[in-house]
């Protein structure tokens, strides 16, 4: 069952993305569908988040998908390079998202390795979110999609996490943020091979 518009538009952006480990985020583009489980997530909490593309209430047309309500989604091109795939949470005009950092994929692993170039399938495939939006076909032209639609969308799982089950950490990359960037808004499965390895 696909996630309702409910759970995104909740307020507490921390409990969603922990939430979300678990769930399972499908795509279907060309005809051809992939999914993973979700196993590591980021939490952006603008306005007063220093982390955030939407910090201090900016709002441009890159950032203004995150002021519509949640259950949206927010893709940009981070270096130049890759593409990271967001959620976009609570009401209307409240700037929040959720990266989705890396999955473990379940269906359609012939087309991600060929997406992601590879010969043969290894955890590399999915773990980080510029290697997991290329293996599930996301790109900028996957921005803004409502998540109750066909081509993107995250459903509820069996999956159950107890909180021992969950580390909780600082973000990757935003050592700009100031007294933002050690805050523990992080979450990933402990001991899944398939979580990222930032740098």
């Amino acid at each position: 069952m696909k996630l309702t518009r409910e759970f995104y538009e909740r307020d507490d952006v921390l409990t969603i993305a922990r939430e979300l480990l678990g769930k399972c985020l499908f795509t279907k583009l060309d005809d051809k569908v992939t999914a993973g489980i979700i196993v590591e997530t980021e939490a952006y909490a603008a306005p007063l988040d220093k982390a955030s593309h939407a910090y201090n209430n900016k709002r441009t047309s890159r950032t203004e998908i995150f002021f519509g309500r949640g259950g949206f989604s927010y893709v940009y091109l981070c270096y130049g390079i890759h593409h990271l795939f967001n959620v976009v949470t609570n009401k209307t005009d409240i700037p929040h998202a959720i990266l989705i950092r890396a999955i473990e994929p379940v269906e359609g692993l012939s087309t991600m390795a060929i997406r992601r170039q590879k010969s043969q399938t290894n955890y590399s495939l999915t773990s980080g979110p510029g290697a997991l939006s290329m293996a599930l076909g996301i790109n900028k032209r996957h921005n803004g999609i409502d998540l109750q639609e066909n081509k993107i969308w995250l459903e509820d799982t069996s999956i159950r996490y107890a909180n021992c089950q969950i580390q909780k950490g600082p973000r990757v990359g935003i050592a700009y943020a100031e007294e933002w960037a050690d805050k523990p808004y992080r979450f990933k499965i402990k001991d899944n091979p398939w979580t990222s390895k930032p740098k």
